[in-house]
């Protein structure tokens, strides 16, 4: 098992304020990868008008959520199944799913580790080779694949590296694990700002594999973190029959029922988002490429990381550098196999984007 560090999360706002002493509305989070542009008005002024939902309980299969679901993602309504958060999910697959060993591919969230350990299963990690730009070797990747291993976890595109895997590589590893009977897991929680999210994501794949499972949330593209509504794409009938018996009915309440019908319908908000994210992934990409004190690896969710080229500057400066001007990034030190030189950073708006590159370029 790898040894984790502590950190800060994104939402620790209140740790940072006590900590620091600034005050956590004066902070502007680059840690937490969420959509700048907050929630939509749409889904705002939604969710007023129909406040009265809380005096009902939610469909208890929550049919029209998962219909919106469905055809946001070009999938079918059977092959959706909703959350509490997409860590509900995560949670459910690997406590059905069981796991006595599992594969990770890293450095990425430690929250699959940790569940698969309160399963009593083993995790070992696949890294991720700085010398590749933390690109996938497939191949490789694929000749380390075993029948003693019964899960494998992807994040596609990967947190921290901002890394992600084609659906021609993706096929070939389904294809390897199904000789092997292993189990896919794949958080796309950042899929939705890939440029290219056709290419990117597994949906389409689940319709001819049944030993994949697709976990989604709108904490991050639709920057309600708070909602908690999270949704799982997968169709192996008996394993989602299994995870509708296990979990526990109504774990989405009412008003996020309400909110995802109309957030996944709002496609001016989904296209606003969609350029923001595309416009400033190739506009820092560019700045910190031409920078001698970073190494810049190419993103394709809406966060990048960096490695910090400059002698003696770690991870931690950095970091007590810009907090100290209201500006949050990610200490990388804490993923595993990224050391005190690498940092992460969500995009926001422009300007705060160019007072943190100013800032980090300084």
């Amino acid at each position: 098992m790898i040894k984790h560090k502590d950190h800060f999360h994104g939402s620790d706002l209140e740790k940072i304020e006590q900590i620091y002493g600034i005050k956590k509305e004066d902070i502007i989070s680059f840690s937490a990868n969420v959509n700048p542009l907050g929630i939509s008005p749409k889904l705002k002024d939604g969710i007023a008008a129909n406040i009265d939902c809380i005096t009902s309980y939610p469909d208890r299969d929550y049919v029209e959520l998962r219909k919106c679901i469905a055809e946001y993602c070009n999938t079918e309504t059977e092959n959706i199944i909703v959350g509490n958060g997409s860590t509900e999910l995560i949670s459910l697959f690997i406590q059905i799913e069981k796991p006595s060993k599992a594969l990770i591919l890293g450095p990425t969230y430690s929250e699959y580790e940790r569940e698969i350990a309160l399963g009593g299963g083993k995790s070992i990690y696949y890294p991720l080779r700085e010398e590749n730009d933390f690109v996938l070797d497939v191949d490789h990747f694929i000749s380390k694949l075993t029948e003693d291993i019964d899960m494998l976890v992807i994040c596609n595109p990967n947190n921290p590296t901002g890394t992600a895997i084609n659906n021609h590589d993706m096929r070939k590893i389904l294809d390897a694990c199904k000789e092997c009977d292993i189990f896919v897991m794949v958080d796309e929680t950042y899929v939705e700002f890939a440029e290219n999210i056709n290419e990117v994501s597994s949906v389409v794949l689940t319709r001819t594999y049944s030993n994949i499972a697709i976990l989604r949330g709108t904490s991050k593209f639709f920057a309600a973190p708070g909602l908690r509504l999270g949704y799982a794409i997968c169709s192996n009938t008996d394993l989602m029959q299994t995870i509708n018996q296990r979990k526990d009915p109504w774990t989405i309440n009412s008003i996020a029922v309400v909110a995802g019908k109309l957030m996944f319908s709002d496609k001016e908000y989904i296209e606003k988002t969609r350029n923001l994210i595309a416009s400033e992934r190739n506009r820092l990409y560019d700045i910190f490429d031409k920078s001698s004190r970073f190494k810049a690896y190419w993103p394709h969710g809406n966060f990048m990381l960096l490695r910090i080229l400059e002698d003696g500057l770690t991870s931690q400066e950095l970091f007590d550098r810009c907090i100290k001007e209201g500006l949050m990034i990610r200490d990388c030190s804490t993923f595993p196999y990224l050391g005190e030189n690498y940092i992460r950073f969500c995009f926001m708006n422009p300007e705060d984007n160019d007072r943190l590159a100013a800032l980090l370029l300084k």
